[in-house]
């Protein structure tokens, strides 16, 4: 991957490795947008997005995605973009899974032609693996690393910790199965897979660094 050149990275990760912090830090690091689960849903959910629709907007205005993250956030000067969970009052019912992907597709495709960025979750990895300069990666860790640290971001018990991290990975799989035919699980998605036990979020995202050189 060339840093001179408009590139992308995903970060995919399990819930509880620290992957969402290490992709917001990688973004810092590299001075360029990341944008999260939380933006994309927002999108398509507030704006009742679908395919169709996005075309009809594309024919109607030539920015119209930046006008749109303008209505949810002020976008920043090469920081981060994240969305407040305040927004999700704001999401429409009459959403399918099914129009979420079709929408968050052509989301993704239109923010990596915009410029650089970094994307975390969602199906970024299988959608942008075309895209002519991008990086994928995976953070992983082990169960009890991934439990003990649910259980101290979410002030959960033992017990609920490990029934949280399972139903999520089941959705979270699911999901990626339904719509791309492959597993998350499968390292051949990636360029780069990092187990975080052992590490902070800062090392995870300088050996991203290291890796691009």
């Amino acid at each position: 991957m060339n840093l001179n050149e408009p590139f992308v990275i995903t970060v995919s990760r399990e819930i509880g490795s620290g992957g969402h912090t290490v992709g917001r830090i990688l973004a810092q690091k590299l001075g360029t947008f990341y944008f999260d689960k939380h933006l994309i849903e927002s999108l398509t959910k507030k704006f009742n997005l679908t395919v169709s629709a996005i075309e009809r907007l594309k024919g109607e205005k030539k920015n119209w995605l930046v006008e749109m993250l303008h209505s949810i956030a002020p976008i920043p000067s090469a920081e981060t973009l994240d969305v407040n969970a305040r927004y999700s009052q704001e999401f429409r019912i009459n959403v399918t899974p099914d129009d979420i992907y079709q929408a968050e597709t052509e989301i993704l495709k239109e923010l990596a032609d915009e410029g650089s960025c970094v994307i975390a979750g969602r199906s970024g990895f299988h959608i942008l693996k075309d895209h002519p300069n991008h990086l994928h990666v995976f953070i992983t860790a082990s169960d009890s690393y991934r439990i003990r640290r649910v259980m101290e971001k979410q002030c959960l018990q033992e017990a609920s910790a490990k029934a949280l991290i399972a139903s999520i990975d089941e959705a979270r799989e699911n999901y990626i199965k339904r719509h791309t035919g492959t597993s998350r699980y499968d390292a051949r998605n990636y360029d780069l897979v990092l187990k975080a036990d052992g590490h902070s979020e800062e090392e995870l995202a300088s050996l991203i660094l290291a890796y691009i050189g």
